[in-house]
């Protein structure tokens, strides 16, 4: 098929592309096809027309022309102008010789009958037509990344054997099986949008009967048993991709697959070991008991680099604020709360360990007025006892938590928080401040909707680090009132009788009542956990979230200040005793601070107690840890028919 020879094309067809990329070839001009430049290798034998020119048998050349190896090397050196992309195709380089040593085999006829292999990749093609029938000797036919949607079979070239229409966007392959090629080996459909359940009925042995390789995947299919009955009919079946699917996310899909395909050699392109097979030997006949979702296990380990934000606050008065700083771990992920269906497809999430950060919000809020209701009682009673010298009070009534009044005290979220669209937030039990926080926090999800499932774990999920901030002052009075409050009762005191005095000191140290303000939520670090290699078959993704350093030398120098010098140090600061020296370095090898520390332990001073001329001295180049925290998101996998077994028994028993 000459460059500009042939019938026109509908665009957006195969053979419009392969005319394109023929043109783009220029196989007829310099110093390729025929012009000045080879004149005298044609010989006109008798008055007819240039373009009917054949080779004559004088080799002499012409002034003004080139010699067939000086145009051979315009083409294949690297720095000539007429040379072809260092990414270009053998036959594209064949293609330019050939032109050069004999310009007039470039016909439509030499390519139909001499190309058995076909590539056209990533051309904007949408439509195979009938053109391709003209390839009579083809045999590999490559129409990946295009965007054709249907393929009519019966344009295929009946010498087919190889057809490859990955990253397109075909959604049922009912369309390949009306006249498919008899003899195809390979048929790679990878990266499409194939997801009706039906599409198990269109790959069997009556449609491909000598199918030897089979490519499905990064599709969206979830029957995985319906996928494996189909594909037993196929007798010479060895290769097989099903990874990227949402059926290959259970937990016994590679071992119900292999033990019910006996012929299979290599699946998911890892080979199948006879160990392998003797593991999983029986597990295709309980394709029934098996469980049909997901199990996915989240563990978050430590949590580094967090500032100490306490050491920031002033000193409370007597009414406070006390303020009190809590620290956790929260990410998204699918699922309702509490084993609940969500809205979602019927998913269930099954936290094992931990809850929801919604919950345990709740869960605080009722504990603390639950306290706060348990301490203005026992204030109550100790007021009615004292009431027979000072006068009478009144008993009030216990705090009661009813829904206005949580909802009042609901925390300040931060923007960050908001979970993605079908997702919910889960959290790690709150910590106070450590250098490294431990948060031993592991939860199970057990996911039913598949399809769903894949699409969170294309989208990742958000991991924030929290920091809530909680604040209780004291229910007092103005400070006038208190002073003339206070001038009455040292007025009527130098009156009372000793007895009536020690009681009414009781009362006036009796608790003070403390009101709880609504905390206040500030993500302190958050990003995306990527989670797609679980698609790719990956069983573990674990990974360390780098947030940058939050934390700075002073808020260090601070924090090295207020910690007890001594063993049981929060700061990795190892620092020696005051007749040992100065030093001090972290644990990493880094240089972190020096201290200089005066006078020796004496009476009612324990050894290591910090004195006030202990002051941290920090280097020039210290640098502050970055803020970080470990996440690892496990795919569950059953390695043997007991195992397998066993998880059926352990779900039977749960239900």
């Amino acid at each position: 098929m000459a460059a500009s020879a042939g019938s026109e094309s509908a665009p957006g067809t195969v053979s419009s592309a392969v005319k394109e990329h023929l043109r783009q070839l220029c196989l007829c001009e310099f110093p390729c096809g025929t012009g000045s430049w080879n004149r005298s290798r044609f010989l006109p034998p008798t008055r007819r027309a240039w373009k009917k020119l054949v080779p004559g048998e004088e080799a002499a050349v012409g002034p003004g022309e080139e010699l067939v190896e000086a145009l051979l090397d315009l083409v294949r050196s690297p720095q000539s102008l007429w040379a072809l992309p260092e990414d270009s195709s053998a036959e594209d380089r064949f293609l330019r010789e050939l032109a050069i040593q004999s310009p007039l085999m470039i016909r439509d006829t030499f390519f139909y009958s001499y190309f058995r292999s076909l590539r056209v990749v990533g051309k904007q093609v949408s439509q195979v037509g009938g053109d391709l029938l003209k390839f009579l000797k083809l045999e590999e036919l490559v129409l990946s990344a295009n965007r054709i949607k249907e393929v009519d079979a019966a344009n295929l070239p009946p010498m087919l054997k190889v057809l490859e229409l990955y990253g397109n966007e075909l959604s049922s392959t009912e369309c390949l099986c009306a006249h498919p090629p008899p003899g195809l080996q390979h048929l790679g459909l990878g990266q499409n949008q194939l997801r009706s359940p039906s599409e198990s009925r269109y790959l069997t042995a009556s449609h491909w009967p000598n199918l030897v390789s089979l490519d499905l995947g990064f599709n969206d299919l979830t029957d995985l048993r319906a996928m494996v009955a189909a594909l037993r009919s196929l007798g010479r079946l060895r290769l097989l991709v099903l990874q990227g699917n949402p059926l290959a996310l259970l937990p016994h899909y590679r071992g119900f697959t292999v033990d019910s395909l006996a012929r299979l050699c290599v699946l998911d392109d890892v080979t199948v070991s006879p160990h392998e097979r003797h593991q999983f030997r029986g597990l295709g006949q309980q394709g029934d008991l098996l469980p049909q979702d997901a199990q996915l296990v989240v563990t978050v380990g430590n949590i580094r680099g967090v500032v100490d934000s306490s050491v920031l606050d002033p000193e409370p008065g007597p009414k406070g604020p006390f303020v009190a700083y809590s620290y956790y771990v929260t990410y998204d992920f699918l699922g309702g709360e509490d084993g609940e269906a969500s809205e979602h497809g019927g998913v269930l999430a099954e936290v094992v360990k931990p809850r929801s950060s919604a919950q345990l919000l709740g869960e605080e809020l009722a504990e603390d007025l639950a306290e706060e209701s348990l301490a203005s009682v026992e204030t109550t009673e100790q007021k009615s006892e004292s009431s027979v010298v000072s006068g009478c009070s009144a008993a009030r009534p216990p705090f009661s938590a009813s829904g206005e009044e949580l909802g009042k005290l609901r925390p300040r979220m931060d923007p960050r928080l908001c979970p993605s669209p079908g997702t919910v937030p889960f959290s790690t039990d709150h910590k106070p401040w450590a250098n490294v926080i431990a948060c031993n926090y592991e939860a199970q999800h057990s996911i039913r909707d598949l399809g769903l499932l894949k699409g969170f774990l294309l989208a990742g999920t958000t991991v924030t680090i929290m920091e809530e901030k909680g604040a209780k002052k004291g229910k007092g009075e103005d400070d006038k009132k208190k002073k003339e409050k206070d001038r009455k009762d040292w007025k009527g005191k130098a009156e009372e009788p000793p007895q009536e005095r020690k009681a009414s000191h009781k009362k006036r140290e009796a608790p003070k009542e403390l009101c709880q303000d609504p905390p206040t939520l500030q993500a302190l670090g958050s990003g995306l956990v990527a989670l797609e290699p679980l698609l790719a078959g990956e069983a573990v993704v674990s990974t360390v979230c780098n947030f940058g350093v939050i934390r700075t030398p002073e808020s260090d120098r601070l924090t090295f200040a207020r910690v007890p010098w001594g063993p049981a140090m929060s700061l990795d600061l190892h620092l020696c005793p005051p007749h040992r020296g100065l030093a001090g370095q972290e644990g990493r090898g880094d240089v972190a601070a020096t201290s200089v520390l005066s006078g020796t332990p004496g009476p009612g001073r324990p050894w290591g107690e910090k004195t006030k001329s202990a002051a941290p001295i920090f280097e020039s180049d210290y640098q502050p840890e970055q803020l970080t925290v470990e996440v690892e998101i496990q795919l569950g996998q059953v390695r043997s028919v007991e195992e397998a077994l066993r998880a059926v028994a352990n779900q039977a028993r749960a239900e």
